[in-house]
């Protein structure tokens, strides 16, 4: 079985029927669909061109997302993550819950500190509920534009994850994006660099981070995770033998690099069963 953790409706104009051929293609069996709930000015028009049913408070709104569950409701598991900052953001994913069935509160990805107040009752209601919660991290890059914003930062960074983690021990939290994966080596490239390469040095914060938190889980989607990983291979096989209970598979897009590059690797068949669906089902208490 292989669960991709990490996708959304309507990117880059993948519908639910073509979404759905892609993953037979690719030995998928089911996908987490995520919501992004993000007002337009926080999202980069140069991402955000992908999605063809944005709105002005949502890249990725839930009606979108419903409409492939509806269509193939064996195929997905619903994600959805209301803004904190909305007065009625705990209303509306109760709702959601019991409506709807969402098991995630993903995808996160907002131009706020995620320790603020709000943000933290609602990781917290997600936790009592069952319902992990995926985080979007980017630091903030001078863009050489002035215009809609010069850079385009979420979350606030690895220090800030590190508090969310402390205050809320009773939710599991999925670390993904550059803000995250750029923190694999201990180094100080994050500062200049979202995919920084070369050898990884051992202990990073992402390390350390798993061996305090144990509700911290990682998404090795997108860009930012393979790139982590593929930079240094044999400290890739070390980390993920050493978190296989921690670290899960996913895309953010189509292609089936990440499935490519974990078969290369020579890991048992145990660890790659664990980062390919059964670390998603026990999030999700499936298992």
């Amino acid at each position: 079985m292989i669960i991709d953790i990490h996708n959304h409706a309507y990117y880059h104009g993948y519908n639910a029927k073509k979404l759905v051929a892609n993953m037979d293609e690719c030995g998928i069996d089911k996908t987490w669909l995520l919501t992004w709930e993000t007002p337009e000015s926080e999202c980069n028009p140069e991402v955000s061109w992908c999605v063809s049913r944005a709105t002005p408070l949502a890249a990725v709104p839930l009606d979108a997302t419903l409409e492939y569950i509806r269509e193939y409701p064996d195929r997905f598991t619903l994600g959805f993550a209301p803004d904190p900052r909305d007065p009625y953001a705990i209303n509306r994913l109760k709702a959601a819950i019991n409506s709807f069935d969402v098991k995630i509160y993903g995808e996160i990805k907002l131009r706020m500190m995620y320790d603020n107040p709000d943000a933290l009752r609602l990781f917290r209601f997600a936790g009592e509920n069952g319902l992990p919660v995926l985080l979007h991290f980017d630091y903030e890059y001078e863009s050489g534009k002035l215009f809609p914003r010069p850079s385009w930062w979420y979350g606030g960074g690895i220090d800030c994850l590190e508090r969310v983690l402390k205050a809320c021990p009773g939710t599991d939290f999925i670390g993904h994006a550059p803000g995250f994966w750029a923190h694999i080596s201990k180094d100080e490239l994050y500062k200049t660099a979202s995919y920084p390469d070369g050898p990884v040095i051992p202990g990073g914060e992402v390390e350390r981070l798993l061996e305090n938190y144990p509700n911290l889980y990682c998404d090795i989607s997108a860009n930012s995770g393979l790139r982590a990983l593929s930079r240094d291979t044999e400290y890739s096989k070390r980390f993920l033998a050493r978190f296989s209970d921690r670290v899960l598979y996913g895309r953010d897009y189509y292609y089936n690099k990440h499935q490519e590059f974990l078969n290369s690797l020579g890991l048992d068949r145990d660890i790659l069963d664990k980062i390919y669906f059964k670390n998603a089902l026990r999030l999700i208490h499936e298992s």
